[in-house]
């Protein structure tokens, strides 16, 4: 006689039981919103608190975007000329184009979601306006958002941690930032371009610098706020079906964080999604979505990892955070598992997390050779 499965319970107890394992095991401070879209049951597990996104204040950024060409003021072929004060740091291939090459509009919403590309981010933002950004948001999602900001912006608050100097930082001074090995030679560099010596910085550290910043409530979210954002999106109450459609059509195309979320999912579940990544932090955030016989089922998944000295522990966290929403249930009705709880057979093939190893961290390990950004 094949062995019985326990008494189904509701997904979100199995999930909020695993996370609380998970986060237990972990090194990494979890912070996870899981709504079902239609069914109406949610899970908060620290979502009810604020959360640097990083990147994934990009959603709004495109949101606000296409709110304007629907509006009629721009299409998505117009062209905008790349000037010398857009190009920062980052993914994506728009700061390899020279100065004046148009690009059009369609282009720079592609890098931006699909690439996380901060160049096309910042000429976007530059185009609607960063009020306009923020009112957007506001009207959507009145609260549980803090300002969001140019992602060049980042960066020279960040620095302006360190020395008032770094308002005047160009775009070349982020990109060779961004470049260097490691925290002492980047904070030399620093320096350098400020004209100022290491020894007038109002903090010793990269470290100390980010965590002030981080203090400071810019491009903060709480994720159950990000995740009534996206919901608004998916029903349609953001923007219009066109646009809507168009939206989640590159969030389908990303093609950061392959290692986050989506790395955790059984085969068939699809994640329409934005990443976000920063010093000590890494979030991943979209539509999650599953069909089996003829119906599909869909939910809003949030979640960010943040604490921990090397990306790629962030990310298995948030592996693990994606085996466990699969397994909790939420799409398929015959998961009863947990990934924590031996002895139980999951009727779901989700992926299970690779145990990643401990290293020795250097001091300026975060930095590497890809910076301190992203």
């Amino acid at each position: 006689m094949a062995p019985s499965l326990p008494p189904p319970e509701a997904w979100s107890q199995r999930l909020a039981a695993d996370l609380a394992a998970l986060d237990a095991a972990s090194q990494s401070d979890i912070g996870v919103f899981v709504s079902e879209l239609d069914g109406g049951t949610s899970l908060s597990y620290r979502a009810d608190k604020p959360w640097y996104i990083a990147s994934m204040v990009k959603v709004p950024v495109a949101i606000a975007v296409l709110r304007s060409i629907e509006a009629g003021t721009f299409s998505l072929d117009t062209a905008l000329r790349l000037r010398a004060s857009d190009y920062v740091d980052g993914g994506g291939s728009t700061n390899s184009h020279p100065l004046a090459t148009p690009l059009p509009i369609h282009y720079l919403l592609e890098q931006m979601i699909i690439h996380s590309d901060n160049t096309a981010s910042d000429m976007l933002i530059d185009l609607v306006g960063v009020a306009e950004v923020n009112a957007v948001v506001t009207s959507l999602v009145p609260q549980g958002f803090g300002r969001i900001t140019s992602l060049a912006e980042v960066r020279r608050q960040v620095y302006g941690q360190l020395s008032p100097a770094a308002i005047h930082l160009s775009g070349a001074d982020l990109i060779a930032l961004n470049r260097v090995r490691n925290d002492r030679e980047r904070l030399e560099l620093l320096a350098t371009l400020l004209q100022v010596p290491v020894s007038s910085f109002k903090r010793r550290s990269l470290d100390a610098a980010f965590n002030a910043y981080y203090a400071s409530g810019l491009n903060t979210a709480r994720l159950d706020a990000y995740g009534q954002l996206l919901t608004l999106l998916v029903h349609g109450k953001a923007l219009g079906p066109v646009s809507t459609d168009y939206l989640l059509g590159l969030m389908d195309r990303t093609a950061t964080g392959q290692h986050r979320i989506k790395a955790g999912l059984a085969p068939g579940m699809r994640f329409a999604h934005k990443t976000g990544t920063q010093r000590r932090l890494a979030c991943d955030a979209g539509l999650l979505q599953m069909t089996h016989a003829g119906q599909t089922k869909r939910a809003i998944v949030v979640a960010c990892a943040k604490g921990e000295r090397l990306l790629p522990l962030s990310e298995s966290a948030l592996q693990s955070v994606g085996a466990a929403i699969c397994r909790s249930g939420l799409l398929s009705p015959h998961s009863f598992a947990s990934p924590l709880s031996p002895g139980v057979t999951d009727a779901t093939p989700c992926n299970g997390h690779p145990r990643v190893e401990r290293l020795p961290v250097a001091a300026d390990a975060m930095g590497g050779t890809t910076g301190p950004f992203r």
